[in-house]
């Protein structure tokens, strides 16, 4: 049985095949069209998929859609209505889409793909449900989801059991953790639905001095996790803002203008959420695990992405294990759908042992076989050393020890915002100027960022205080101890930015100005050439770390394809690139052609 998981309109728009249970293809439209974020119908994800199965659309039992579009209609009608006339602008705006589109979604999926089988709505937090506990290791666990808003719901949480999931009790619309979170990343001058994780990254720069302020005025918060927002300080359920003037007077002037110098007052408040959102995920696992006695907790919704609150529950809540969904946000939603119709609608058996997730280490994406790459290179004559006899590995942990900055292109790409050694820039960790090297010539972003350790799994523990697997990157842990370097009390005195130039730890490229680090543990289960390629740099330098960044610059999604990779390579200052078993150096490379003549040569727009 062939069941398409669909998610759309929003943002993140993605697509998911399951074939009797197994999750055969996922992937986000945004690889294909380059469009970061893309919320358009996923065409080409959905081509991708069926392709990938080699199967076509007349071999579809279910299409499902992520979320119920009639009641999510009319909870926009009814806010617009009970705001009126203030949400009258965005109303207008907001209309068009849902008259042309939104509210016609079964025609419109059947006249895109051609399709004339059973089309299946699931509610939007049943499907984050279903994407946190299906493809866990466990038989049983509760669950946990946070996002923005889905129709009505912006946080649930309940139980799965086998082929079942139950949702015991929510939080509706307008109060949302997500969406107090996107107040704070708009009011700090970065983009709502993408700079949330640039908030997070800012907020080891400040000092938590508006939590009292939060508290007092914006959330309402229960010792059981739930709350209430003061509405009085938000714009978003009638304007084409997220925060108005009430909140301008609470916080000392205007919301920073994007691209503008960051100042302390960011970074103070950066901290300020992050530090409440924290609170808010741990008094909620805690009441969550004294209703429902379960050992496990599964996390979805894209307040799921928020690694360091993760890390918190983990360490400090009282779950055993906890397990979260890698595409925690709206793409994640059409696996959920996917797998929720499967298991919830049709009944059949789960399989699971506890130990070992069902998601593949999320490598489900497109993947290019060598001869495909070689087509390409010989094509376009590009010059390559062959690496197929072997010594990728070697070859690539050697340039690394020297300092060389590698754009990895091999095997199935990721499905979720991480890159996990699928679609990767790396380096090496010891090289203190390697981060803002990264920053500020390969990515083209904001000095700040931090970047994150690919460590093999056996030896995670050597060198973070981790106890347990993080395949996904979505967990945050302290450098270990026993690898920081002991600071002087000059340094000690640094304030805000001035943090980020200090060395901290025999890896500085990964550790964070607070000592963390966002953690992805490499095993050879799931990618063995990644892990190869970190084993025998450890070997050669004692140091089972690398610096793991998502191939790809600011603005632009992750590549997907050889020829996405090679003009990525190409525009930046990356030393090498690895297609495959073959390694390009920059040096060798031709000029690159006009990048409005390559757009149209391989129709990147």
């Amino acid at each position: 049985m062939n069941i398409l998981g669909i998610s759309a309109f929003y943002h993140d728009s993605a697509a998911c095949l399951v074939k009797d249970g197994v999750i055969v293809a996922a992937a986000q439209q945004e690889r294909f069209s380059r469009i970061k974020h893309d919320h358009r119908f996923p065409h080409d994800a959905i081509n991708f998929c069926v392709n990938f199965a080699k199967i076509t659309v007349t071999d579809l039992n279910y299409v499902v859609f992520y979320d119920k579009p009639l009641i999510k209609f009319e909870r926009i009608l009814e806010t617009y209505l009970s705001y009126a006339p203030r949400g009258w602008a965005s109303f207008l705006m907001a209309m068009p889409l849902w008259l042309k589109q939104k509210l016609h979604l079964p025609s419109l999926i059947k006249k895109s793909m051609d399709y004339e089988g059973k089309i299946l709505f699931p509610e939007h937090h049943e499907s984050h449900a279903a994407s946190a506990f299906f493809p866990s290791p466990f038989t049983r666990a509760a669950f946990l989801t946070m996002d923005g808003v889905g129709e009505w719901t912006t946080t649930s949480f309940g139980v799965g059991e086998g082929n079942k999931i139950r949702i015991d009790s929510e939080i509706k619309f307008p109060h949302s953790l997500g969406l107090l979170y996107s107040a704070f990343t708009y009011f700090t001058g970065f983009k709502v639905n993408s700079g949330e994780y640039k908030v997070m990254g800012l907020a080891p720069y400040g000092e938590p001095k508006y939590v009292d302020v939060i508290l007092r005025n914006l959330i309402d918060l229960k010792e059981d996790g739930s709350f209430k927002l003061n509405m009085d300080y938000f714009t978003y359920p009638y304007g084409l803002t997220m925060t108005g003037s009430a909140f301008e007077k609470l916080f000392g002037g205007p919301a920073r203008k994007p691209e503008s110098k960051l100042t302390q007052r960011e970074m103070d408040i950066a901290k300020s959420v992050q530090v409440v959102t924290e609170e808010v995920m741990l008094r909620t696992s805690r009441h969550i695990h004294k209703v429902t006695g379960e050992k496990n907790l599964c996390l979805a919704g894209g307040v799921a992405l928020n690694c360091v609150g993760n890390g918190r529950i983990l360490r400090e809540g009282p779950f055993e294990n906890i397990w979260i969904q890698p595409a925690s946000g709206d793409a994640g939603g059409a696996l959920g759908a996917a797998l929720f119709t499967w298991y919830q609608l049709l009944g059949n058996e789960r399989p699971a042992d506890d130990t070992h997730d069902l998601q593949f280490g999320s490598y489900l994406g497109p993947e290019f076989p060598d001869k495909e790459i070689n087509s390409f290179l010989e094509q376009k004559g590009y010059p390559y050393r062959y690496l197929g006899n072997g010594s990728t590995g070697s070859t690539v942990a050697d340039l690394i020890a020297e300092g060389k900055v590698i754009g990895w292109f091999n095997g199935r790409m990721e499905f979720g915002p991480r890159a996990l050694g699928g679609r990767s820039i790396i380096g090496d960790p010891r090289n203190p100027q390697m981060q803002s090297q990264m920053n500020l010539k390969i990515k083209y972003r904001e000095s700040f960022r931090p970047f994150a350790p690919s460590v093999i799994m056996e030896q995670a523990g050597d060198f973070f205080e981790l106890d347990c697997a993080s395949p996904y990157m979505l967990l945050v842990a302290d450098v270990d101890k026993r690898i920081r370097r002991k600071m002087s009390g000059e340094e000690e005195k640094l304030w805000g930015i001035d943090k980020l130039n200090v060395s901290r730890s025999e890896i500085p490229a990964v550790t964070h100005v607070d000592y963390s680090a966002r953690i992805q543990t490499v095993h050879k289960e799931t990618n063995p050439m990644y892990h190869e390629v970190i084993s025998k740099f450890y070997e050669k330098t004692g140091c089972p770390v690398i610096v793991n960044t998502s191939f790809n610059v600011r603005g632009e999604p992750i590549v997907m394809s050889p020829e996405h990779a090679y003009l990525c390579f190409m525009r930046t200052e990356m030393d090498y690139l690895v297609l495959g078993s073959y390694l390009l150096d920059k040096k060798d490379q031709p000029p690159l052609k006009d990048d409005a003549d390559w757009r149209s040569e391989y129709e990147l727009d």
